[in-house]
């Protein structure tokens, strides 16, 4: 099996930054695209920015100019940098890709446990 550890929530101030990390562990042969959703309480799960194995990415209009995804395949890790910080962005951010494990042929989704990110005002 394949699991995904989320790292690096916490508590900022309004304007401040956070990175988040996810580390992709188990048997895996290869990861597709990578992504951070978030989601607040009574909210549904929305999608924040993605990236592929490639490198091209796509974020949500909410944090376009204030948040950047990269990933490092050699890892298996994704990161999630956040800077201009806002309340708003308060929310618990769940890690996700899609993996194929060892001597599969299909990719399956998975998703980290989540990690709070606070922002004070």
């Amino acid at each position: 099996q394949v699991q995904l550890v989320e790292s690096g929530g916490g508590l900022v101030q309004a304007g401040g930054s956070l990175r988040v990390t996810c580390v992709a562990s188990g048997s895996i042969f290869s990861i597709g695209t990578m992504g951070w959703y978030r989601q607040a309480p009574g909210k549904q799960r929305k999608l924040v920015a993605t990236i592929t194995s490639g490198g091209n990415t796509n974020y949500a209009d909410s944090v376009k100019g204030r948040f950047t995804i990269s990933r490092d395949n050699s890892k298996n890790t994704v990161y999630l940098q956040m800077n201009s910080l806002k309340p708003e962005d308060t929310a618990v951010y769940y890690c996700n890709a899609n993996i194929m494990a060892l001597r599969d042929y299909v990719s399956r989704e998975s998703w980290g446990q989540g990690t709070q990110v606070t922002v004070s005002s």
